[in-house]
């Protein structure tokens, strides 16, 4: 079986890719299971050293990479670019990891006690269509430097990326079957990961009410899980703030990949004395935007993914919210969406309590900084999220108040490979990136050796 992919720009049919079945997915852990032990058991910086070409070949394919994302995904070339860069420094910076699986030797009586992290075997990730290629990376970058093998199921509709990043994980000298893409369903390769005894742990990116089924399915084997789910992301905007800056930035938090990120902005809240301001600037920065062909450097948003998406997102002005302005968007083909802000008369409207995942963005005024904390904590969702003002005694105690697995002052920066990334409450379980993900893929292992004589 297969199915044909079509450009979310011009709505043109393009590559015909394989969907595999349950059998497919048996082999493909079972190649994968094989490598795996070869892997693990390679000097420490043998490992490295293929993950360091491994980011070599990435930076190599980059233009490339990011075109086939610009035709895929409907991503501006400015950000496939930049997307592409980062999938070669997660790489990059994982390739460190295997001369540094550092255990502990633990203080005891009577012996020595020393701790191993022992990779887990094989991981099955499953990743988004919003961002195909740098989410992947998160799972496999540090899976594979932690001694693990990944097979890799990407989105339906947006898997060339994936595919180009195995055979450059081969041609960097990975091997063969230690890194392997399955497109396809996600209720069958997605769901035979789960189900799979030998995959040892799943990685999801994903709606929530997924990611519930697939955390549900992982604890009949006792399966371990991180999932990544949903955000109705809040911004943040005090009287005190520098409220220009606050609204000329506020678009790129929100409308940044025409709003399909889990980290979105999607959610703004202005204190009362200042609401009037803020939309007067935030109005000339929306206008501001160039929304149109992905592959012009000029153009800051793009298409949504798929019709089937555009429609859904289109729901949501079905009800009449108040729109307090928008944006522009092409005529003709493709999936174009201009850049819509609302301004809810409840605090619980629809577009201000669920997931959109498109440019649409509810703004609604709060009163003092207790009202603000509350305003933002109600919500499902504990992502990302953002704090503008000039008071740092503020800043840290809203930073602490919010409900947030990641949080910026005065700017909207959400994902560092170098630093932690996850969820609060339903939008996730366990964290990716930073300096300890590696450990996400281990188990620990307690070794006591006695150092006295035994009767």
């Amino acid at each position: 079986m297969s199915y044909t992919l079509i450009n979310p720009a011009t709505e043109e049919a393009m590559e015909t890719i394989p969907a595999h079945d349950v059998s497919s997915v048996d082999d493909a852990v079972e190649r994968a299971r094989v490598a795996q032990i070869a892997w693990a058991r390679l000097n420490p910086s043998d490992r490295a050293m293929i993950l360091r070409r491994f980011a070599d070949a990435v930076d190599g394919d980059r233009e490339h990479l990011a075109q086939l994302e610009v035709r895929n995904s409907g991503h501006p070339i400015g950000n496939a670019r930049w997307e592409a860069e980062h999938v070669r420094n997660v790489l990059e910076y994982y390739s460190a990891t295997p001369e540094r699986m550092f255990g502990k030797q633990i203080p005891v009586a009577g012996g020595l006690d020393v701790t191993f992290q022992e990779p887990l075997g094989v991981v099955g990730v499953i990743t988004p269509w919003n961002f195909p290629m740098t989410i992947a990376s998160w799972g496999f970058a540090p899976a594979l430097a932690a001694g693990n093998a990944v097979v890799l199921k990407p989105a339906e509709w947006t898997p060339l990326t994936s595919l180009r990043l195995a055979e450059l994980g081969v041609e960097a000298g990975l091997p063969e079957g230690l890194f392997q893409v399955l497109t396809g369903k996600g209720s069958v390769v997605g769901n035979r990961f789960v189900t799979h005894p030998t995959v040892r742990k799943v990685v999801f990116t994903g709606s929530t009410e997924v990611g519930k089924q697939i955390m549900a399915g992982c604890a009949d084997q006792v399966k371990r899980v991180t999932l990544e789910l949903g955000g109705k992301s809040a911004n943040i905007v005090f009287a005190d703030a520098d409220v220009v800056k606050a609204a000329a930035t506020a678009p790129s938090a929100v409308f940044d990949n025409s709003g399909q990120d889990c980290c979105a902005r999607s959610r703004i809240l202005v204190q009362r004395s200042v609401f009037d301001e803020f939309m007067q600037h935030f109005e000339k920065a929306v206008n501001s935007l160039s929304v149109g062909d992905p592959t012009q450097t000029t153009t800051d948003m793009g298409p949504l993914v798929s019709r089937a998406h555009h429609d859904a997102v289109s729901a949501y002005l079905d009800s009449d919210p108040p729109v307090a302005f928008r944006g522009t968007a092409p005529d003709g083909p493709g999936f174009w969406f201009a850049p819509t802000v609302v301004t809810p008369d409840s605090r619980t409207d629809r577009c201000m309590t669920e997931e959109i995942f498109g440019p649409v963005v509810a703004v609604v005024p709060f009163d003092d900084e207790a009202d603000g904390i509350a305003l933002a904590n109600a919500t499902e969702f504990g992502l990302s999220g953002s704090i503008w003002t000039r008071d740092v005694a503020r800043a840290i105690r809203v930073a602490r108040g919010v409900e947030s697995g990641n949080l910026s002052v005065n700017s909207h920066s959400s994902v560092r490979y170098n630093t932690p990334f996850g969820g609060f409450k339903q939008s996730g379980l366990g964290r990716e990136l930073g300096p300890d993900a590696h450990l996400a893929f281990t188990e620990t292992k307690n070794v006591y050796i006695p150092t006295t004589e035994q009767d």
